[in-house]
């Protein structure tokens, strides 16, 4: 069966989950909800919105504890940078450095043993929230196109040296995907894309979200938009050998509208490398 993604506008967040089935299943008091958002340098404000953020908590109103997390990294402290989404906490809802956490599980990255949170295995249900992005000539071939939605999980290793798994990082992301049990819910928050060549940067407004329980469907599709070749890319071959998910945008069910968002992305990008 393919997997379905759903390709909304901003304000439309529940209408893409009715569209990818719902979450009922993942919607439940029993189940703790863990929201890792992706954010590393707060002044590029390159991350979900406080507006998307608090539609996904919304969601999920049976989840009796729902912690949105990060970790320390080479830009700063986990918490200081949640700060960003300090809007959407209360009581129910808090920021977890997942860095200060002393209940840990040993986990095999790339050939070396770290620590990941307890917060991040099951029972508890696991959502991947970022934004469509690509970069170019970046000096860091590497990197270049990794995506967003499973990059985000480099952010949970606890120290803050995580460039070391740059030469490995789809065999790091993905033995951290299948240790914690995977991704249950993925967000792309095209609020806006955000776009890099070399020093330059720019950011389009295509204002959708990209919506899907296949993680790397909702990745493919992601990079699809930002004009990549989703088959190509280092993280999803590695993804299609584990039968992990799908990567191929033609065994997809995507719902929504692909040609205006991917134009204008692409007339951006163009635009950014004149």
């Amino acid at each position: 069966m393919k997997p379905t993604v759903a390709i909304v506008d901003i304000d439309s967040y529940s209408e893409a989950l009715n569209i990818i089935g719902g979450i009922n299943d993942l919607n439940l008091p029993d189940k703790n909800l863990t929201i890792k958002v992706g954010i590393y340098n707060t002044e590029t404000k390159i991350c979900t919105t406080v507006k998307t953020l608090n539609s996904i908590i919304k969601s999920f109103n049976k989840a009796l504890d729902i912690k949105v997390v990060e970790s320390d990294s080479g830009a700063g402290l986990g918490l200081d940078r949640l700060k960003i989404w300090e809007a959407c906490y209360n009581n129910r809802i808090t920021p977890f450095n997942l860095s200060n956490d002393e209940i840990t599980r040993d986990v095999n990255v790339a050939g070396e043993v770290n620590p990941l949170s307890h917060v991040l295995f099951k029972p508890n249900v696991f959502i991947s929230t970022h934004v469509p992005r690509r970069y170019e000539n970046t000096g860091d071939e590497d990197m270049m196109n990794m995506g967003s939605i499973i990059k985000n999980l480099l952010g949970l290793i606890p120290d803050t040296k995580k460039f070391r798994f740059h030469k490995k990082l789809p065999n790091a992301l993905l033995d951290m995907y299948e240790a914690i049990g995977g991704i249950d819910l993925a967000i792309l928050d095209g609020t806006q894309v955000y776009l890099g060549r070399e020093t330059e940067r720019t950011t389009t407004s295509p204002k959708i979200l990209v919506v899907g329980k296949d993680a790397f469907a909702v990745e493919a599709v992601g990079a699809y938009l930002v004009g990549f070749e989703p088959t190509e890319m280092p993280i999803l071959q590695e993804a299609a050998k584990r039968g992990l998910g799908e990567i191929d945008i033609k065994r997809i069910n995507i719902v929504g509208d692909t040609s205006e968002p991917k134009n204008m992305i692409s007339q951006a990008f163009q635009n950014l490398i004149k």
